[in-house]
């Protein structure tokens, strides 16, 4: 896709989670506070197969751990619509930092208190995105992120590989079960790998 699509797919994201945040929560369970938008959409304008963004919700950090999607994430993206278009969605906790070993500076696009961020659209259509994102962590505040999100992704593959072992032999279907399972490890692989020197 062009550059400009590319943006306009951050800026539609942006506005539907302005639009989801009017819906009563009898509706919409899961409450996204922040959309940063992070990786190539960042960059100097050039074509992109996708684009990328954290969405920051309204639960604790070990309720998400690195990769994972939090209890009903899919029907918050059908609803939005996002499920469709080509962006891809990194959940993560409003009450830790949104950045980590592959959210390097990000930029904030819209938040629930302030709305759209006209400046961060404007730094993202002329290229300037990271530039204007958050800067860049010392490898020190990285190691002690990766440690940090290490710990949660440890315990979240513990409870998952329990759930998955429970029910097993049950009558139960797998798929959501060992879905999470999957992403649980898949993100602990990966910060481990995130922490070992470069």
């Amino acid at each position: 896709m062009n550059w400009t699509r590319a943006v306009h797919h951050v800026e539609s994201a942006a506005e539907q989670c302005a639009r989801m945040t009017e819906l009563p929560a009898s509706m919409i369970s899961l409450r996204v506070t922040e959309l940063w938008a992070f990786g190539d959409v960042l960059g100097p304008p050039h074509e992109l197969e996708r684009v990328t963004i954290a969405l920051s919700v309204d639960l604790p950090a070990a309720e998400i751990p690195w990769l994972s999607q939090p209890h009903a994430s899919e029907h918050w993206l059908n609803m939005t619509r996002l499920a469709k278009q080509p962006v891809h969605v990194f959940w993560r906790s409003a009450h830790a930092p949104v950045w980590n070993h592959r959210i390097v500076s990000p930029l904030l696009v819209w938040d629930e208190a302030t709305g759209l961020h006209d400046d961060a659209l404007e730094a993202l259509r002329e290229g300037r995105g990271a530039a204007s994102g958050l800067a860049e962590p010392t490898a020190p505040e990285l190691a002690s992120r990766v440690a940090e999100e290490l710990t949660v992704s440890l315990a979240s593959v513990r409870t998952r590989t329990q759930e998955y072992e429970d029910r097993l032999w049950g009558p139960a279907k797998m798929g959501p079960i060992a879905d999470a399972l999957w992403r649980a490890s898949a993100g602990y692989l990966e910060l481990l790998d995130a922490q070992a020197p470069r």
